[in-house]
């Protein structure tokens, strides 16, 4: 199956959902990931679909335009005193334009108020037709692989996943060995991007490469194709936001180089791989006093 891309908001922040959909096609992208929930930070653009109607309508155009497909929808935070049905209008918009997955984190210490919450989400998505799935991010309330996965079991909803984000996943000191006892329905989508070989000792440098400074696949110290490797056949989005250079190629540059780059470093691991399977039947051949040539 060829892999398939989504082209992350947070990766072209600056750009509405309808120039972004239209950058995401011409750079290849098979989806987009849109940012319709509002959080109010400073400097933060509104792209609230579900309030602004001229821009919903634009976006749909833009994506009946292009053929592009929407991915997911974020980010439905869990954090003290949320109400979920806050999410209503963008899960609704999620899936008038056809979206599949909603991206949730936990941002409270309360765990059990923490589950109710997300278990409530779950079933408002349920009628939509979504997943809600949960990524733990390191510098949030839940930061590993495992605390998602508490999370997960203890909501008991079956709609829900887990989302593996590379960085977080590195940067969170998650083992590999994790990957593999996670049911394998749970996975929907992952994020893709590489960042630095030194993990940050402070939350400041943790958020400013997260938000600010993430590299392109191959160019960091990230092993992504071990991560990879143990994840089912499901669509990478490219979330990897460098203001830097935005600022420097612009956002249909950085966009298309961001897939190119995930593309390119795909390929590579695939063929290693390819190499080493082959290269270890044809071992075990030669120590079975078997001639591969023969054979």
């Amino acid at each position: 199956m060829t892999q398939q891309y989504s082209l992350a908001h947070l990766t072209v922040l600056g750009c509405a959902p309808p120039e972004m959909t239209y950058i995401a096609a011409r750079a290849g992208y098979d989806f987009v990931s849109f940012r319709p929930i509002f959080f109010g930070l400073p400097g933060e653009p509104n792209y609230a679909l579900g309030e602004n109607k001229e821009l919903l309508r634009q976006t749909k155009t833009a994506l009946a335009d292009t053929g592009m497909k929407l991915l997911d929808i974020e980010l439905a935070r869990i954090f003290d005193g949320v109400d979920p049905k806050k999410y209503l209008p963008a899960l609704e918009v999620a899936a008038e334009l056809g979206g599949r997955h909603v991206l949730s984190s936990i941002w409270t210490e309360d765990r059990s108020f923490a589950i109710e919450r997300f278990a409530e989400l779950c079933e408002l998505a349920k009628s939509f037709g979504l997943t809600v799935d949960l990524e733990f991010v390191t510098w949030a309330s839940v930061s590993t692989l495992r605390g998602a996965l508490d999370i997960l079991r203890d909501a008991n909803s079956d709609n829900c996943g887990v989302l593996v984000d590379t960085l977080h996943f590195n940067r969170s000191r998650v083992g590999l060995e994790e990957l593999e006892a996670v049911p394998r329905e749970w996975f929907h989508f992952a994020h893709l991007c590489d960042g630095p070989a030194e993990i940050p000792d402070t939350k400041e440098a943790l958020i400013h490469t997260g938000r600010d400074e993430r590299l392109y696949a191959g160019e960091g110290g990230i092993d992504i194709a071990a991560i990879l490797k143990r994840l089912p056949a499901i669509p990478y989005s490219i979330e990897l936001p460098h203001l830097a250079r935005v600022k420097e190629l612009g956002y249909a540059e950085h966009a298309w180089r961001c897939l190119q780059s995930a593309k390119n470093y795909i390929a590579v691991h695939q063929q290693k791989s390819e190499y080493q399977v082959a290269s270890g039947v044809f071992n075990s051949l030669l120590t079975s006093g078997h001639s591969p040539v023969a054979l």
